[in-house]
């Protein structure tokens, strides 16, 4: 664990945070993620300290949300930025008795509303996207036989 990432945890114990109804008590940032940054988001500080102190301070001000009511794998930060995380229960952790902490794992950036308009409607993107590859797969079996 880097130095940021063990600072980024010691503020959890003083600072309770809450994402979809868990408690937050450590941030990790993929490899795939910390490329997606760089690549989409940000291209100055691209260092895991970097992107777990953003979303550290995006948590503590209530900025992160779910893209959908009720899924809990894509969060939209600051009403612009798509991300998708899952959740793991630390056993060690936890602010309150009896509710357990969570490691909030960034699997992915998928990049900014404002600059790709097919993240504004995930569902019906991915849809399009399933179907634009069968069909392509399609053309090439036929073009084999």
């Amino acid at each position: 664990m880097s130095e940021g990432q063990r600072r980024a945890n010691e503020q959890t114990v003083t600072f309770p945070n809450r994402l979809g109804g868990k408690t937050i008590a450590e941030i990790i940032v993929t490899h795939h993620a910390r490329m997606r940054w760089a690549d989409r988001v940000e291209q100055s500080k691209t260092g895991f300290h970097d992107i777990t102190a953003f979303l550290w301070s995006r948590l503590k001000s209530n900025a992160i949300r779910p893209y959908y009511k009720n899924e809990e794998d894509v969060y939209v930060i600051d009403e612009d930025l798509v991300m998708v995380a899952e959740f793991t229960p630390v056993l060690t952790a936890s602010s309150e008795p009896g509710a357990p902490a969570y490691k909030l794992i960034v699997v992915t950036f998928l990049g900014r509303m404002s600059e790709t308009m097919e993240l504004r409607d995930l569902r019906s993107y991915y849809s399009w996207l399933r179907h634009s590859r069968r069909m392509t797969l399609i053309k090439n079996s036929r073009k084999r036989r």
